[in-house]
């Protein structure tokens, strides 16, 4: 037996190293260190239309997110190098973008550390792509670089910039706060359900059940502290979470007055 028959097909590595030969940046970044599990997910994916990237520990996905500014990561756990914990962190500091996590049982200890530090969805491994891929879609692809701003009430939200102003005032979000945050926004003066917001940000129905109260208080307050905001985000008993934001929060926001710095001699 080669050594090249543990390496994935010649595509993947191929992508490893260039990314698409078409120059877009890719749809998604795999860091399987496991080959076969990286060849099928690759045909996988790439058969949804993902453009997808390959690499094989954690130090080559942080080179490759910097180098090919996928859209989305998938980290395999347990990910040798740098684990996927450090890697999600890592990545939501330096380059913002929605991070998955997929593990089996004896990659949970270190899933579940990259869920802590910003990862959107614990998934299965091996990978059943037919559950990643709407992942993905609602994570950010394509429509994502277009994307026009989200404008509520006082709130705009840059999808492509991953920026958030209130008032003109820049917010720092995490990753997931800022998909939080998005998802509200989407769905304004809607009640979204607790349920459909953790199977839209986590990818799960089965969520710790302060999880996703943590989140919502923390978007609340960046919101409410950092950009005194006068958009709300109500619980409704019962239901869910509703983003409030009534016409003269939007006339309150025209009418305020530039926060830049005039010069001083």
């Amino acid at each position: 037996m080669t050594p090249d028959a543990h390496r994935p097909p010649q595509p993947a590595v191929k992508g490893s190293l260039s990314g698409p030969e078409d120059g877009k940046n890719p749809d998604l970044l795999l860091a399987e260190p496991d080959a076969d599990l990286a060849a099928k997910a690759l045909a996988g994916f790439e058969g949804a239309g993902i453009r997808t990237v390959v690499c094989h520990d954690g130090a080559e996905a942080l080179l490759q997110v910097g180098a090919c500014h996928p859209r989305a990561v998938l980290l395999g756990a347990p990910l040798p190098v740098v684990s996927a914990s450090r890697v999600t962190e890592l990545i939501a500091r330096l380059h913002p973008v929605p991070v998955l996590v997929g593990a089996g049982p004896e990659g949970a200890a270190e899933a579940t550390a990259a869920v802590a530090a910003g990862a959107i969805a614990f998934v299965a491994r091996p990978y059943r792509t037919g559950e990643i891929v709407p992942l993905l879609m609602s994570g950010g692809r394509d429509d994502d670089s277009d994307a026009p701003p989200l404008v509520v009430g006082d709130i705009e939200l840059d999808p492509a910039g991953f920026h958030v102003y209130v008032r003109g005032r820049s917010l720092q979000f995490p990753v997931r706060e800022f998909m939080l945050l998005r998802y509200l926004m989407e769905n304004a003066s809607r009640v979204v359900s607790r349920a459909e917001l953790t199977r839209a940000l986590w990818g799960t129905d089965s969520l710790e059940s302060n999880t996703l109260s943590v989140h919502i208080r923390r978007v609340r307050g960046r919101l409410r502290e950092d950009g005194e905001s006068c958009c709300t985000i109500d619980a409704i008993r019962g239901m869910g979470y509703r983003l409030e934001c009534g016409s003269s929060c939007a006339e309150g926001a025209r009418a305020e007055p530039s926060t830049t710095p005039t010069p001083t001699a």
